[in-house]
């Protein structure tokens, strides 16, 4: 409710100020089992993202649609997916990542033994299990193609320095570990 002040003014609501409510965490027994490991979350996708260290271990998905990819989802690649299968008999690959295999594995909230999946997988992630995590590859920015930031990163910036120097009307500095000024030319 609106409060008026000594001046006469009427000041907002608290209501305006208070905070943004947070969604609660889908599946939240899943952090309360790494907790020893002081697991970080952050949001993506719309979901819950998890990391262990410098890994991204697990998502923690529970949204309306598509519902068969709601659960917790393994941080995993494809070469290890026969290894898990036996520990994880309901896993399956997650369809709003498209057709195609995905290093990517749910344990399906529906499924009959989503909780004990979901606590065995914590519980490989807290000895350490390999095929549980991955370090995230370095970020691109919007629209670059992985072939132009491949060559750019090998290149250096040095290439882009020099363009836009040559645009500025000023020579390029050269580096001393530079192949022309070691032999002086």
């Amino acid at each position: 409710m609106s409060k008026r002040g000594k001046s006469g003014r009427v000041a907002p609501a608290d209501d305006v100020f208070a905070a943004r409510k947070r969604k609660p965490v889908p599946h939240e027994f899943v952090l309360e089992a790494l907790a020893p490991l002081g697991p970080e979350t952050r949001p993506m996708f719309g979901c819950v993202a998890v990391y262990v260290e410098d890994k991204i271990v697990l998502i923690l998905r529970d949204k309306p649609a598509p519902s068969q990819d709601n659960g917790v989802w393994l941080a995993t690649t494809e070469e290890h997916h026969a290894a898990l299968r036996p520990e994880f008999p309901n896993m399956q690959s997650i369809e709003v990542l498209g057709s195609g295999v995905t290093g990517w594995q749910v344990l399906p909230a529906d499924a009959p033994d989503f909780e004990e999946a979901a606590l065995r997988a914590c519980a490989l992630i807290r000895a350490g299990d390999p095929r549980i995590g991955k370090v995230p590859g370095e970020r691109r920015k919007r629209g670059e193609a992985p072939a132009k930031r491949a060559a750019a990163k090998k290149a250096g910036k040095a290439p882009a320095k020099r363009a836009a120097a040559k645009k500025a009307g000023k020579a390029p500095a050269k580096r001393a570990g530079n192949a022309t000024a070691k032999r002086g030319g």
